[in-house]
């Protein structure tokens, strides 16, 4: 009996041990996010300048999803809008097997943290990829494995201006409430140094001008004249919903039809800061999407599905689509590139690419109702 028993003993023990053959758990670097099991020799640090902001979470849910598809390993990291923190994490990641770095650099007014991270990435002997935020062309010629993947800056700015001049043309009497033959605009910027967010503060307003003055229209009158940068800009940078939200609930306060100066424009410089200020506009009962209600019109960027459900409900007016499936399917052509031992660049004949510097622009287009 007792010899029966051994050996069903050692039968159990054996199988136990089968059973964990080939299983491997991947541990993360400190600060990223543990992927599935991959088949590839690729272990990628994807790094995000801030997991909070909306439209780099829809590029994160592509990214995760072709990267799986892919087998490849890899783990994001949430730099919380910190450029220390983010490049501590790049050494980190480097530090602990990494050896391909996917970037969306925190910080954009000078190009010295992404030539950090360039420079990182070269003395390990890696590739890395910058993406969605620019960098300047100086840091991706330093090294012959960098290259960058985003947008034309000023294509967005021009196509936020081209509809925004066009509605008020044909609108222009609805949309001035006060009847004194100028629209009063808010803008809202997002931050300081970044190209998109000085592109479009720009553009937005200089081809909707444009547009007016040649139809013997007067220019669009920024709500304060107080403010000479003719722009409110997120302090914190992140190009909160929440900041249009407080700054707009606060103007509301003061600028309104009773008092005959309302807001009659919204521009804004992502969809999150739009819908942060028709939370405010629905909070003093506009821009409900309900018959006979008053809409101001409120433009965005970025297209995501929550915005562009608000232009078909008649509570937003207008966004530029910033693609974010294509932004994906871009960087993942660079990745699939360095997975094949191929060159970092190839395979990119199709795309707008840059002369004389390896960046890869994705297509804007417009959006409205």
């Amino acid at each position: 009996m007792k010899k029966l028993f051994a050996l069903a003993l050692s039968a159990i023990m054996v199988l136990g041990l089968l059973s964990g053959c080939g299983s491997k758990e991947e541990t993360p670097a400190e600060g990223g996010e543990e992927t599935p099991a991959a088949t590839s020799e690729l272990n990628v640090g994807v790094f995000y300048y801030n997991f909070a902001d909306a439209y780099i979470t829809t590029v994160r849910n592509e990214m995760d999803a072709k990267l799986t598809e892919a087998g490849i390993t890899f783990n994001n990291f949430d730099g919380q809008n910190n450029q220390a923190q983010q490049l501590d994490q790049i050494n980190t990641a480097i530090t602990n097997g990494a050896n391909l770095l996917i970037v969306n650099i925190v910080e954009t007014s000078s190009p010295d943290a992404a030539q950090q991270a360039c420079d990182a990435a070269k003395n390990a002997g890696i590739p890395i990829i910058f993406f969605n935020r620019e960098v300047s062309d100086d840091v991706v010629n330093s090294y012959e494995q960098c290259a960058f993947v985003g947008t034309d800056a000023a294509e967005a700015g021009h196509m936020q201006g081209e509809m925004i001049g066009d509605f008020l043309l044909e609108n222009y009497d609805t949309v001035d409430l006060n009847g004194d033959g100028t629209i009063s605009y808010v803008l809202f910027k997002g931050q300081e140094g970044n190209a998109e967010a000085e592109y479009r503060t720009q553009f937005s307003v200089e081809d909707a001008n444009a547009k007016l003055t040649e139809a013997g229209k007067n220019e669009l009158a920024f709500y304060d004249p107080a403010n000479t940068s003719k722009y409110l800009v997120d302090t914190t940078g992140a190009w909160s919903a929440q900041a249009a939200t407080d700054y707009m609930t606060t103007i509301l306060a003061s600028y309104s039809e009773a008092n005959n100066n309302m807001i009659e424009l919204v521009i804004a410089n992502n969809d999150g800061m739009a819908e942060g200020a028709i939370a405010a506009l629905q909070a003093a009962g506009y821009n409900t999407g309900e018959e006979g209600s008053k809409t101001i019109p409120v433009y965005g960027v970025d297209a995501m599905d929550s915005a562009v459900q608000k232009i078909e409900n008649g509570q937003m007016t207008g966004t530029v689509k910033q693609d974010a499936a294509g932004m994906a399917s871009t960087i993942m052509t660079l990745v699939e590139n360095v997975n094949s031992a191929a060159e970092l660049m190839a395979n990119t004949d199709s795309y707008n690419v840059d002369e004389g510097v390896a960046k890869i622009r994705v297509p804007y287009a417009k959006v409205t109702g």
